[in-house]
Formats: C-alpha cells, sequence, structure tokens
C-alpha cells in the first residue's frame, strides 16, 4: 500500500471526516482549515502532482470543487463565496504529495478572520460542519431535481 496521506483516506485505513465521494474523488475537512468548511479533494487514483494526473479526472475534481462551492452557499455555513485553490509542486506550496483541490468558504468582509484562520488552522467543529456540508449537498440536489422537473 501506498504510505500518502490521501492515499490511506481514500482508502479507509486512516480516519478522516468525509463530506463526499464518488467513484473518482473523495472529498473530506482539511485537518487544518482557515476557515469553517475548508474542504480537500482528492483524486482517488494516486497522482502527485498535475502533470501525473490524467486531464479528465482533473475535471472531475473541479467540477465536484464547484458543486462544493456552491453547496456552501446553501448550507448552514451559508458562505457568501469560495476560492478553489490547487498547488501544483512544493514551488506553489503544495504540502501533500497527493493532487488536491481546496475549497475555502469565505464570507464578505472576512479578510482579518480569513488571514486568522490561515495562521492559526485550527480545526472547527468536524462533525456539525460536515453536516451542515452533505444537507448543502442534499439541498443543492433537491434545488436541481425541481429545476429539471419544471
Amino acid at each position: 500500500m501506498n504510505d500518502c496521506a490521501f492515499c490511506l483516506i481514500v482508502a479507509g485505513a486512516v480516519p478522516a471526516t468525509v463530506v463526499y465521494s464518488d467513484d473518482a474523488v473523495c472529498a473530506f475537512l482539511d485537518i487544518r482549515p482557515i476557515t469553517r468548511g475548508h474542504t480537500l479533494i482528492v483524486p482517488k487514483v494516486h497522482a502527485t502532482e498535475l502533470g501525473d494526473l490524467d486531464p479528465d479526472l482533473g475535471a472531475r475534481m473541479f467540477r465536484a470543487g464547484h458543486r462544493l462551492a456552491r453547496a456552501l452557499r446553501v448550507s448552514g455555513l451559508a458562505s457568501d463565496g469560495a476560492n478553489l485553490v490547487l498547488n501544483d509542486g512544493t514551488a506553489a506550496f503544495q504540502t501533500v504529495g497527493h493532487v488536491h483541490l481546496h475549497v475555502v468558504p469565505r464570507k464578505h468582509g472576512d479578510k482579518l478572520t480569513f488571514a486568522k484562520g490561515f495562521l492559526l488552522r485550527r480545526p472547527h467543529e468536524p462533525n456539525s460542519t460536515a453536516a451542515a456540508i452533505r444537507a448543502g449537498l442534499t439541498a443543492l440536489d433537491q434545488s436541481e431535481a425541481e429545476g429539471a422537473q419544471g
């Protein structure tokens, strides 16, 4: 087995607070979040950097990031926006050798709390945070289903 921390999370060998998973990607809360709801999306197949990542799998990661960012707006976390960030390589501050997309919820006027969160990076009630994100995903699914029917 690969000793990559994110591969171990995907395999269920180490704990993580998973908020979304499908056949290609897994999304879980960052253990050192910048803001409440900071989520990482990883491909289930190991890729160290973007050059190692199949482009179609990269597109699936970004689709999942897009969906999570939208869900955060309708969740109990009520974000006003999100930063979607992918650090490619150590020169770009990638700290784990497995491609991952950060989805960082933002609120209007949060510059000081964002800066503080960037420095402190402490967990924010992971169980209730994950529940809120999952509820946001469910609400988004219901809204899309209603839109398809109408």
